[in-house]
């Protein structure tokens, strides 16, 4: 895992990947405390991590669209899943890769609340808990962003489908309340999730068999709770991804509090999509 991660760490600064992610992020950084901290004084820097979570949308895409997909149009993939080395150290070695480049300007951005003292009094347990919380956000969608890298050969559709689903997370409160709060549309709601998790696992998996008994027994738990209880699906879409929003984990950061469940949270999505991206390429392996 080591030398993949050293390989990959030194692939970013070995063009203008590395550079740009970091000179972006600092440079974002930058205008917005001058905007929320400096000119209106303010010595809030978490106001300004919460202002700037939208950057995500773009400086994922562009760290995370040739983690695997570029091994794939190279046919460099064969070699290295042929190698005795164990997929997890691939997967993981390109992760905190990523991670690493990442942590660089994050690095950085924990002088901005001691810059900030000097003008005046600052809260630096709240300013490095958010801090702390926007690196694990970060990690989080680094993560996603990797998964979907693996499943494609094309560092274009890579970035285009990780925008579309980081901005669905990202617009993830404004489709809360959207949704109606009835048991029919949780229901329905239900019903389209089953068939999600069903394709992501045709797409890990490549096994028919697999998921459709996946998504015939998630369809059918709901349809029978329904018959059974309709009024438990009262708002009940709205209250899941409301919890599961990803941005939303930020908030007991900005308040202060060095949220356990917070945490758990975002290690859990690392891993999550860690897994998968260790089964799809499994699966390629074998194949």
């Amino acid at each position: 895992m080591t030398t993949i991660l050293k390989k990959e760490f030194k692939g970013f600064f070995s063009n203008m990947t590395g550079y740009v992610f970091v000179a972006f992020l600092l440079i974002a950084a930058g205008i917005f405390m001058g905007a929320y901290n400096l000119l209106s004084g303010s010595p809030y820097f978490e106001t300004t991590l919460t202002a700037m979570d939208f950057i995500f949308l773009v400086i994922i895409p562009l760290i995370t669209m040739n983690s695997f997909s570029l091994e794939r149009r190279n046919k460099t993939d064969q070699l290295l899943l042929t190698t005795p080395v164990k997929v997890t150290d691939i997967v993981l070695g390109k992760f905190f890769s990523m991670l690493c480049v990442y942590a660089i300007p994050v690095a950085i951005m924990a002088f901005y609340p001691l810059i900030l003292s000097a003008y005046g009094t600052v809260n630096l347990a709240t300013s490095y808990a958010s801090l702390f919380g926007f690196f694990l956000l970060g990690g989080a969608l680094i993560s996603i962003g990797m998964f979907i890298s693996s499943l494609t050969e094309s560092g274009v559709i890579s970035a285009v489908a990780t925008l579309g689903i980081l901005l669905l997370l990202y617009l993830m409160n404004s489709i809360v309340n959207l949704i109606p709060s009835t048991a029919a549309a949780s229901f329905i709601a239900a019903i389209i999730l089953s068939v999600i998790i069903a394709l992501i696992l045709q797409t890990v998996t490549k096994n028919t068999l697999v998921s459709i008994i996946a998504l015939v027994v998630m369809a059918g738990a709901a349809i029978a709770v329904y018959l059974i209880d309709a009024s438990l699906y009262e708002g009940l879409a709205g209250r899941v991804l409301s919890k599961i929003a990803l941005f939303n984990g930020m908030n007991s950061f900005v308040d202060g509090y060095f949220d356990l469940t917070g945490v758990v949270y975002y290690l859990s999505v690392m891993f999550l999509f860690g897994f998968l991206t260790v089964r799809s390429l499994d699966k390629r392996r074998w194949n």
